[in-house]
């Protein structure tokens, strides 16, 4: 007879697949195990005991049954439904969908312990939930906190290729930061000086600074991180071009669309891919949205 062999971890939710008629495969990303997948059976049935704590943005505490090639979800127990906040926000709910589609980028390997983007990553998800600091803020300092975990720090201080101390005007997303004249490629940016503050500050987690910026330091900043993070991610993420970056009222993230050109000649900053002037309906776009953390597996 073969022993079941059980194990716990805590865990966030970052996506999930159908499976068959009532199953679901889900990605978790665990304190102690790294990325894995586990089956959660019968969670689609409104009868299920767990189903509801078994979704995106979800911080479980989770007993999984060591299968052959999938885990299997024996219980779950809520430690924070994040979850619960954010899907009632459109702007948290796109924020966060960016951040669930980046952990699972950058965390590919299953069973390898990322003890360090795992808690970055409920760290951000807790920021979102309590309204801490505006989504768009949220959404930046994560991206690059996430790829400096993973090996790519960039600097804005310092000229990336040469170290030649800084402050330097252009911003080179291939050379990994800001950029010295000399060193400086064809096609950087020239972001403004608050601008650069802003990423500095939004690295380092000076909350302080990057609440009292004003929204064309976000847009700025904000287009800068979009394309150094896809640039390193080596493809689009596919939830990025869905985020809510409008300010109404509220403290603001920055909008999206094109940065105007620059009086001095200078290229101006780079904008998300793809860039778009108006944001898409909230519904419609949610239901794009839930590609990246919903979705049909076939039978394995």
């Amino acid at each position: 007879m073969v022993p079941v062999v059980l194990y716990r971890d805590e865990a966030l939710v970052l996506r999930t697949h159908k499976l068959g008629e009532a199953d679901r495969i889900i990605t978790f990303l665990t304190r102690e195990h790294g990325k894995v997948r586990a089956v959660a059976k019968g969670v689609r049935r409104t009868s299920s005991r767990f189903g509801a704590r078994l979704e995106p943005f979800m911080f479980v505490d989770v007993q999984l049954h060591v299968g052959r090639n999938l885990d299997i979800v024996t219980q779950a127990e809520t430690v924070q439904p994040y979850a619960r906040a954010i899907f009632a926000d459109y702007g948290l709910y796109t924020a966060g969908a960016v951040m669930l589609e980046t952990a699972d980028r950058l965390v590919e390997a299953e069973r390898e312990p990322s003890v360090q983007q795992f808690w970055l990553l409920a760290g951000a998800l807790r920021a979102l939930s309590e309204h801490a600091h505006a989504p768009g803020l949220v959404l930046d300092s994560y991206l690059l906190r996430a790829l400096a975990v993973a090996g790519w720090a960039p600097t804005f201080s310092d000229c990336a290729r040469c170290g030649e101390p800084g402050p330097h005007r252009a911003f080179s997303v291939a050379q990994g930061g800001t950029v010295c004249p000399r060193c400086r490629p064809p096609g950087s940016t020239a972001p403004a000086q608050e601008t650069v503050d802003l990423l500095a500050a939004l690295l380092s987690g000076d909350w302080a600074v990057a609440d009292a910026t004003d929204d064309r330091c976000r847009r700025e900043a904000n287009g800068i991180v979009a394309a150094y993070s896809q640039y390193h991610l080596e493809r689009a993420l596919r939830s990025l071009r869905m985020v809510d970056r409008t300010s109404p009222a509220a403290p603001a993230s920055a909008l999206t669309g094109p940065t105007a050109a620059r009086p001095d000649g200078d290229s101006p900053a780079p904008s998300p891919a793809p860039p778009s002037a108006t944001v898409p309906a909230a519904p419609s776009s949610i239901s794009a949205t839930e590609g990246a953390l919903h979705g049909s597996h076939p039978n394995p």
